[in-house]
């Protein structure tokens, strides 16, 4: 019995910890549309293409391991358009729920017909606090300019994780 312990003793003082990829969550885009026609059909599909959009390009830049949060928690946590945008916290405990080290709480910010604008606020889960604040212009409404804003975007939000995740590592 003495010799399992004295091996249990010797594995967890020569074993390192693994560094987990960074969880993140991104929660869909709400759409912020103040043109004279707002909430097109079209622009609610574009903006419902964001998520999944960021998802992808997060992944194709390192090892992430991207969380999914149910719909249905999404829409019980907040309270109206932007709610989760502008109370950090609550999206911070919304992710903690789902195992998430950070959340991108997207909004897509449309103020004419020919730019509009993809916000960010990336949230740090463990200190319920805003971690970064981004924003692209997209000029146009083609899906090669969303994918282009998008993967703009993705490339701020991994630089300002892959730095946070660098600081805090062993």
């Amino acid at each position: 019995m003495k010799f399992i312990g004295l091996i249990l003793v010797m594995y967890m003082a020569f074993s390192h910890p693994v560094n987990a990829a960074p969880r993140i969550a991104v929660l869909d885009f709400e759409l912020y549309d103040i043109t004279s026609l707002p909430n097109t059909p079209e622009e609610l599909t574009r903006t419902a293409s964001m998520k999944p959009l960021l998802e992808q390009a997060i992944s194709k830049l390192g090892d992430y391991e991207i969380i999914q949060i149910d719909m249905n928690e999404q829409n019980a946590a907040t309270a109206g358009l932007g709610y989760l945008f502008n109370f950090n916290e609550v999206a911070a405990k919304l992710g903690r729920q789902s195992g998430a080290d950070r959340v991108v709480v997207g909004r897509h910010s449309k103020g004419s017909f020919l730019y509009s604008y993809l916000m960010a606020h990336l949230v740090n889960v463990k200190m319920e606090s805003l971690a970064a604040n981004y924003s692209v212009e997209l000029k146009g409404t083609h899906q090669k300019v969303t994918q282009r804003g998008i993967n703009a975007l993705a490339k701020k939000l991994t630089a300002r994780i892959d730095s946070a995740t660098s600081k805090t590592a062993p």
